[in-house]
Parts: structure tokens; sequence; C-alpha cells
């Protein structure tokens, strides 16, 4: 298949009529055909097609499709009949009345190749482009940006419905292409344990019979990795999928104690970041956040938030569910230079927010990151009486620390927090602390004098600025703006459904949101364009009574 140019520059005539006759005052898909055109070219996608073979359906026009498509919510068949039945959307792809469309198929296969290709990017920065064209985006300006889950497209599967699973899902496919093989390898019982879906299982209620029963599947797994590994195995099973998969799983579901294989204790299992918990999808991890735990994905979303122009989302970040917001501070702003698409001011909520996220984008981008940094957590400020780090005074030139009674330490060593942050360690001698009257309101250590964990230079004066700020009214004010986001978060899930992930793995889960975020986009300029104002926040019929002033 192979891609030829398609001019559509032009609305034919006589859709153009019939749709004006039809929408006297016009509609979303022919509002933005009128406001940003074509928005898509062919020649974008040049590099998803080769040079030879049968000619394919226009790309520029299954992009358009494929984000009307998420703006209505639409499946795969219900979009391809729009395109040869609605008059709006003919006329926003520039077809003639009488054409028939493609068959809904296409569009499959077109997303395969954006997959492929790692073009999903393209399609939201392609929106973006034809905004600034018409002048309704700029770059600069003010941002900001929240995270939220998204739930893998897969059904939620406890260790032991997983371990079951994993297995399950190796012996079919191991059964597909070698079946008499399997057939005299498995023993009578492995059909009774593995024919059916766990869910469709009666699986032990206590729990030593389900740690057992776990031990046995894990027995059942290494049996089978050994035999597809044994030298009377057809060739080629080792590399089946759904093999290296349990492979995979086992090393960390499984162990050997004592020459015996055995399930693990849920305590010796790999952290979410790196722990499987689908044999149906390899990306999907575990994430967690307060008193939610997840399956899946997490997406994080940027917008304009300017009072005189639309609100548009500027990027999207797809990443496992394990990875952390403050990972991703340094990210976007990449994401958002690498296109000129940057912020003079950047609104986020203190899961993004540190010493060196503030420093580097004040100095690498330019931008003034405007969130709550953490506040001191050590005894002493939570007393309210103690001497905390701030009461310190610090000599960055001659490297050294005075408490607030005098006494000077020249102890200072350059290290890594826990998190591999760099930092400063310092320590007072025991000898100069231990005599001192102020010990008590200083340290609770009876053998060693008080340490002190600095950030490098222009860390610890950020963040000691950034806490003073944050405490003014006048930065109050400026951060009530970030709110508006949680609205944003609440439209992605309830309008686009993006909180369930249409599809399987990282990949195509990133192309679910850039798709995401275009429609949100057409949806955001369409009701700019027909001056909608933004939903009230709701009120309750009490809060309502309260009485003015």
């Amino acid at each position: 298949m192979s891609l030829r140019g398609v001019d559509w520059g032009e609305v034919p005539e006589e859709t153009a009529r019939v749709a004006r006759a039809v929408f006297p005052k016009g509609c979303l898909a022919m509002r933005m055909r009128d406001t940003l055109g074509p928005v898509f070219a062919d020649t974008e996608f040049t590099g998803l097609f080769p040079s030879r073979g049968r000619p394919a359906v226009s790309p520029a026009r299954l992009a358009l499709v494929s984000v009307l498509q998420f703006t209505e919510g639409l499946t795969d068949r219900q979009a391809a009949h729009a395109v040869r039945s609605r008059l709006d959307w003919k006329y926003a792809l520039g077809l003639e009345l009488t054409d028939t469309g493609f068959d809904f198929s296409v569009l499959s296969e077109f997303r395969s190749r954006l997959v492929d290709g790692a073009a999903g990017r393209m399609i939201l920065d392609a929106v973006l482009l034809a905004a600034g064209e018409a002048g309704l985006v700029k770059a600069r300006g003010r941002q900001r940006t929240d995270s939220t889950h998204v739930l893998a497209a897969t059904r939620e599967l406890n260790r032991l419905e997983f371990v079951v699973e994993t297995l399950r899902a190796a012996l079919n496919e191991i059964a597909a292409v070698a079946g008499e093989w399997l057939a005299a390898l498995a023993p009578p019982e492995w059909f009774d344990r593995y024919s059916m879906r766990p869910e469709d299982s009666r699986f032990p209620s206590r729990w030593a019979a389900r740690v057992e029963h776990g031990h046995q599947v894990i027995s059942d797994g290494f049996a089978v990795l050994e035999a597809v590994w044994g030298p009377s195995a057809p060739a080629g099973l080792r590399h089946l999928p759904a093999v290296e998969f349990l492979r995979r799983v086992w090393v960390q579901q499984g162990e050997f104690h004592e020459g015996q294989p055995r399930w693990r204790d849920p305590k010796n299992i790999p952290p979410g970041r790196i722990r499987y918990c689908t044999p149906y999808d390899a990306d999907a991890r575990t994430g967690a956040k307060r008193d939610l735990a997840w399956n899946g994905y997490k997406v994080h979303l940027s917008e304009t938030c300017e009072p005189d122009a639309p609100h548009l989302i500027t990027n999207v970040t797809t990443t496992p569910a394990a990875v952390s917001d403050m990972e991703m501070t340094t990210v976007i702003h990449d994401e958002l230079e690498e296109r000129r698409l940057l912020p003079d001011e950047h609104l986020l909520d203190a899961g993004y927010v540190d010493a060196h996220h503030i420093v580097a984008a004040r100095h690498e981008y330019g931008i003034e990151i405007l969130g709550p940094v953490q506040t001191a957590t050590g005894w002493q400020t939570k007393a309210g009486e103690g001497f905390a780090v701030t009461d310190f005074s610090i000599d960055w030139d001659a490297r050294t620390v005075t408490c607030p009674n005098g006494r000077t330490t020249r102890q200072w060593r350059e290290d890594r927090s826990q998190n591999g942050t760099p930092v400063i360690r310092s320590q007072f001698p025991a000898g100069t602390c231990s005599p001192c009257s102020q010990r008590d309101r200083c340290t609770r250590s009876t053998a060693k004098g008080r340490a002190i964990t600095l950030r490098p230079r222009r860390e610890h004066e950020a963040l000691q600025q950034a806490k003073a700020q944050q405490e003014t009214d006048a930065w109050k004010r400026q951060y009530q703006h970030r709110a508006g986001v949680e609205g944003t978060i609440a439209q992605a899930v309830h309008r686009f459904e993006a909180r369930r992930s249409r599809y399987r793995g990282l990949a195509k889960t990133s192309l679910q949101h850039f798709f995401t975020a275009a429609a949100m986009n057409f949806a955001r300029l369409d009701a700019w364009l027909t001056n909608t104002p933004f939903a009230p926040t709701r009120t309750s019929p009490f809060a309502a009574l309260r009485p003015a002033g």
C-alpha cells in the first residue's frame, strides 16, 4: 500500500450548498473546517507508507476522521458510517456527496501505522499548528498541568488469578502450534486447573489453601518452562510471546526454596514499577496514589489558561502507572520546548514541584514554576519551638554552617539523597553540641551533634524563596488558576473516556490520548467560537441558600 497525495483544499460546491442548507448555523465539524482548514496534509504522513503498492486512503482524511471519531466517542464502524452518510463530516473532509467512504478496518490499519512510526504526537501538533495559524494559540503565557490514572483494557486480576491466567495463556499458545507435544506432556489435572478462565474457577477461600494453590501453579509453570527449553521441545516454542511472558512473570512471582518451587511471599515480589499485572498487556503496571490503586497507565495533560483565549491542550504524555509526577516535570518541559510551546508561568501541584525543577525551569527554559513546595518535616518545625534548618546561617563560599547559638562547623560533604538528588551534609561535632544549653531544641541525639542536610546553593535559595512566597496572598491568588485543570481532567474522563484505555500496550494507549487531546481541542475551539461559557461549578441546594455578602 503506497501513498498518493490528495488535494482537498476546497469543499465541493454541492457538498457545501447542501450542508449549509441543512446546518444554517453550522456545527462542530463544519466550524473546524471553516476556521482551521483541512488541518492535516498527506505529505505529513509520507514516512509511514512505502513508495510502491496500491494507493492508500488519504491519511490526512483518516487523521481528521479519527479526531472527529474521538470527539463523538464513536467506534470504527460508526465513524466509517458517518463518513458515508453525514453531511457535516463530508463537508469537513471535503468529500463529494456521492463519496462512498471506506471500510471501517482502514482506521485500525491507520492507527497501526501511526504506532509503528511513533507518529501519534503529530496528530495533536497539526491541530495546534492550525489553531496557531488562526491566531487561537501561541507560545509563552500561562499553562497548567495535572495527571490522572488510566485503567488498562484488561480485567483486573488478583495475584493468584494473575499467575493462573499467565500460565493458561502460555498453554493455549503452545497448544495452537504444538498440540500433540503438549498433550503428551500435560498431566490430567492440568486440564482441570487451566482449561477455564480464573474468574470461572473456584479458588480456595482460606489463605493457607490459596498459598498452597499458588505453590502448585508456580510448580506447574516451571515444569512447562523446563519442557519448552528441553531438547525434545519443537523448535520455536521458547520464542512464543506468551511463553516469554510466562518466563518473565515466573522470575517475579516464583522462587526455589530448599530446592522446591514455590510462590513468592508478597513482601518479596518486585515493586509496582517493574511488576507485571496482566498477561495481556505487558506494558501495564500497578500504580498507587493515597488510597487508590490501579493497573494500567497515567496520562499528563497540559493546557493554556489565558483568560482571553481558548484553553487548548498543548501537551499529553502517557506513562506506566508507577511513574511519579515528580519524574515528569522536566520531560513535559522538554516536549513543550521541542514544539515551541513553552509557557512563561507553569502552574503545578505539589507532586510535580521540587527545588531542582524550579531552578532548571528558570535557567534552562525561562519558566517560572508556580506550585507548593514541601515544607520542612523535621520534629523541630512540627514542635514549633526547635531550631529548623532555616534558623542556621550558611556560608556557601567558606562551606560552613553556623547554628543559632553562634557555633560553627566546617564539616561539609557532598552526597546524594535516597532519591538520587544531590545534597550537602553538614555535621556538628558532638563536643560542640553537648555543652549547649539549647541542645534539646536542636537535636534528640545523645551521642552525636546536629546534622544538617542542604540542597545545592541555587536549589536551597530557590526553595527558601518559594516557601516564603507561597505564604503570601498574592501567590495564593495566582495559584487559584491551577484549579481549572481539574475541570480539564473531568472533561477528559467523562466526555472523552480518557480513564479507560481502548487498546493494549503503552504505544497504543499513548496514541489514544493524542487523539483524545486533539478531540478536546476541537470541542474547546468550537465552544470558544460559539461563545459557550464554561460549565458552572456544582453548587449544592444548601450552599445556594448562603446569604449574599
